[in-house]
């Protein structure tokens, strides 16, 4: 399979991050608490490091905003959007459920995104136009249609709970047929591939969704936020579903 020079700028970044998280995977390396209170560790900079080093020198003219270092570039035509590890705590508790997550944003629209997670055996991937994978294999959503058939996953409730939606949140819970949290890159994994039917976040940051956007929305899915609106640099939650379901489902949370 032929990759454009940008998809497989990306893979390489990702495949670089892979191998440095791997290394210090289950290792008991330190944690900071960052200024917002959440953690980092010596593998969430030096991923990021790496994957900055493959991008930009491929693409110097290229804008650049990652979780860990310095953004540039913010008003670039063609922007990066990294998050080296998207799990940090799991890492720290050494379970597998992080990742790293590469996407590219073209004149406000994200086009591709690579989800590599290492520990857990995944790498999904997708290029507008060209398809979503995982593991080689391509994906596509479900066509479960009904909210009483469908297995709806959840992440970062704790805001939601606290919000004017989490009433109407419980009554779309009664009436889906499962109900699941299996929260960070795994959801939209098994959404893309058809394995569950929506997925609900809030708390969000663009980093931690956008390479996924291109994965569910190119094996046939939509993703929005939570009011319906498309993702942006600025979206804070997700809705993002089979396609058939997302009006029901922003229906039952308006």
């Amino acid at each position: 399979m032929k990759h454009s020079p940008e998809l497989q700028a990306a893979l390489d970044a990702a495949s670089e991050a892979a191998s440095i998280a791997c290394s210090l995977y289950q290792r008991n390396i330190e944690v900071r608490l960052k200024a917002d209170k959440s953690p980092v560790t010596e593998a969430d900079i030096r991923c990021e490091t790496a994957i900055r080093a493959i991008l930009e020198a491929r693409f110097p003219d290229y804008g650049f905003v990652g979780e860990e270092t310095a953004s540039r570039g913010m008003e670039s035509e063609n922007l990066w959007l990294v998050d080296p590890i998207d799990g940090t705590k799991a890492f720290v508790r050494e379970y597998p459920m992080f990742s790293t997550q590469i996407a590219l944003m073209r004149r406000g629209e994200i086009i591709l995104g690579v989800s590599s997670a290492p520990a857990y055996g995944e790498v999904a991937f997708a290029e507008r136009g060209c398809g979503a994978y995982l593991n080689g294999q391509l994906l596509a959503v479900s066509k479960i249609a009904d909210l009483e058939s469908a297995a709806l996953s959840a992440g970062n409730l704790k805001s939601l709970a606290g919000g004017a939606r989490w009433g109407r949140y419980g009554e779309l819970v009664a009436r889906v047929g499962r109900i699941r949290g299996y929260g960070d890159f795994l959801h939209y994994h098994l959404l893309a591939a058809g394995k569950i039917d929506a997925v609900v976040e809030s708390d969000v940051n663009i980093l931690d969704i956008a390479a996924c956007v291109a994965i569910v929305s190119e094996a046939g899915g939509l993703f929005t936020d939570l009011g319906g609106a498309p993702i942006t640099l600025k979206s804070k939650s997700v809705l993002a579903t089979n396609g058939c379901l997302h009006t029901a489902v922003l229906a039952a949370l308006a």
